[in-house]
């Protein structure tokens, strides 16, 4: 395996490639030993400041990566959109850059437009750039939280390390994406890191939320979701992203769930290995059924656990010095 250099940007899971999902991954296992420490905290990033930009309103992803720098003892800028220069008509380009003459090392953005963080790329001379999800392009931390998640399954399964298995165990896994595919930021990004780790995605929604270039993404589609449930390894489900106007192309909630939903009835043809992922939030009774999300068989509440972790990964893996970088222990 070639030597991984981390990406001066992290804008698409793209930019990892198998090695960096590798990395970040092997670096959130040592970090997720931090979270269970008394005090959880680690002195990695002692000095560096991440401002984090979010321009649409978030729970878990500001909240996870300002934990995560926190951990790692960085300083933490946080920016609200309501309350700045924006609404006296400074633009976005003299904002970020006022935010990088204030010392920022790192800048998270969440935006609605895709292709934001990418332009906010190029404006920074110094800070690293993190994509927190751009309209429905792409939301790569939340990926590997999902990847880093079915791989601790996997491993605890077979009663090993989760390092042990590298990425080894992603191959031929059959990964099933619910949902609202079209505008979800999270899709695009799963079927990259899920198909570059050699997993078989499959997409299943109903042909108004399927992306109208969906022959070109490397992923099956399937049209009869209690037919394609009954063998996948991995379900991942969304939710509609109604915000973007997703309610318009379905007739209503109740019909979506009872064709596309996770219902118990659907849950009990799920073989009892069948693990069940959703980003969040979660809409209970739409995309999945209270007492689904419940069972054993959910790891949503690991993915937002692990979501620290990776976050903590990604920042490390971006800002930190080589010297740094050889004295975290791996498990």
């Amino acid at each position: 395996m070639t030597e991984f250099r981390a990406p001066r940007h992290l804008l698409s899971i793209d930019d990892l490639g198998a090695n960096g999902i590798r990395e970040a991954m092997s670096l959130a296992e040592a970090f997720a030993e931090v979270e269970r420490r008394v005090i959880p905290k680690v002195p990695a990033l002692r000095g560096k400041v991440v401002a984090t930009l979010f321009f649409e309103d978030s729970t878990r992803t500001r909240l996870s990566f300002e934990s995560a720098a926190k951990r790692l003892s960085c300083d933490v800028l946080t920016f609200n959109a309501g309350t700045s220069s924006l609404k006296k008509g400074e633009s976005l380009r003299d904002t970020v850059e006022v935010i990088e003459a204030m010392g920022a090392d790192a800048v998270v953005i969440r935006h609605s437009c895709s292709g934001t963080p990418v332009q906010v790329s190029r404006w920074v001379s110094r800070a690293r750039v993190i994509n927190g999800g751009d309209g429905s392009h792409e939301h790569p931390t939340q990926a590997l939280a999902d990847c880093l998640t079915v791989r601790q399954v996997i491993a605890e399964r077979q009663g090993v390390e989760p390092d042990s298995l590298g990425v080894e165990c992603f191959n031929g896994l059959r990964v099933l994406i619910v949902g609202d595919i079209a505008h979800s930021r999270v899709a695009r990004s799963q079927v990259l890191a899920y198909t570059t780790l050699g997993a078989r995605v499959t997409l299943c929604a109903p042909g108004t939320l399927l992306p109208g270039n969906v022959e070109s993404w490397p992923v099956g589609v399937a049209g009869d979701l209690d037919a394609a449930i009954k063998e996948t390894d991995v379900v991942s489900l969304l939710r509609l992203q109604r915000e973007r106007g997703s309610g318009t192309y379905v007739p209503s909630l109740r019909e979506y769930t009872q064709g596309w939903g996770l219902t118990a009835r659907r849950a009990s043809l799920l073989k009892k290995e069948t693990i069940i992922t959703h980003p969040g939030p979660m809409v209970r009774g739409v995309e999945i059924a209270s007492d689904v999300a419940d069972m054993e068989q959910s790891v949503v509440k690991r993915q937002v656990t692990n979501g620290v972790a990776v976050r903590m990964a990604v920042l490390f893996l971006l800002l930190a010095t080589s010297d740094a970088r050889g004295g975290i222990q791996r498990g």
